[in-house]
């Protein structure tokens, strides 16, 4: 038996997924306890119970200047950003991915310059934007849009060109105009596409709402984390990108699920 051909059941699966989480937590509170049997005021590895008081802190506890709740004024500040920066890039890339995809001419006019334009590293431009936009929230929001937009748009020039062309040349057969093709044959199957456009870009999508908020924010998740890193709150931190994964981790599976059940058929042809 081939090791390629041998698959784990479904308890199998489930215990080799928490694998590694497991022993990852369990180095890390090895090394952590090592760390703070040698000197109890060490900050670089808390302990559960430093991170437990922390959080109860920054979760839980009205903040006396303010009388926010901390973690909960960052976490709203900087989802707003991030989904507006992505229902934006969204947009944009549904319409010029199907439009460029689809003709010819617009293909030979945008291609290189968007292929061009995705190369450009969209932190080296942050100074610009600022500049530009000023330090509000335009400029975050902008910054989201440049790193994902140019990436989602490739990806959906491709899956249309990607598409059977006899799907085409049957519709024209059909008496269909470009506009009828575009509405009836490319659009649905390319929303399923477009969400896992949009699942590829979450990551870089939090990259730079992370780094504009450390930069020039006054709320938000990477703002918090950068500020109290100059009193090394390792405590704070580490609870800090464990929500922004957490929050991450479930964008992605909200996302599956909406692909899941409103295409049905796409979900089920790339489990075959």
């Amino acid at each position: 038996m081939r090791l390629i051909n041998l698959h784990p059941g479904k308890h199998g699966a489930r215990l080799l997924a928490a694998a590694p989480f497991v022993a990852l937590a369990v180095l890390y509170l090895a090394a952590s306890a090592a760390r703070l049997a040698a000197n109890p005021d060490d900050k670089l590895l808390p302990g559960l119970a430093q991170m437990a008081a922390a959080m109860n802190l920054m979760a839980f506890t009205q903040d006396m200047a303010t009388g926010d709740y901390l973690m909960l004024t960052d976490t709203l500040s900087s989802l707003q950003r991030l989904i507006e920066g992505l229902a934006i890039s969204v947009g944009i890339s549904f319409v010029i991915g199907i439009a460029v995809g689809m003709v010819p001419y617009l293909r030979k006019l945008f291609v290189p310059f968007i292929a061009a334009f995705s190369m450009v590293p969209p932190l080296a431009i942050l100074p610009i934007l600022f500049i530009i936009a000023g330090i509000g929230e335009t400029a975050k929001v902008t910054l989201i849009v440049i790193g994902t937009a140019p990436f989602m748009i490739r990806d959906l020039i491709m899956r249309v060109e990607e598409m059977p062309k006899a799907q085409l040349i049957k519709a024209q057969t059909l008496g269909a105009s470009s506009w009828q093709m575009a509405l009836r044959v490319v659009v649905p199957q390319m929303l399923p596409r477009l969400i896992d456009s949009l699942r590829l870009s979450l990551g870089p999508a939090w990259i730079y709402l992370i780094s504009a908020e450390a930069i020039a924010a006054q709320d938000g998740l990477g703002y918090r984390i950068f500020l109290v890193r100059r009193y090394f709150a390792m405590n704070i931190i580490i609870p800090y990108v464990i929500w922004i994964t957490l929050l991450a981790f479930l964008f992605d599976v909200v996302l599956r699920l909406v692909q899941r059940y409103a295409f049905p058929w796409f979900a089920g042809a790339k489990t075959q």
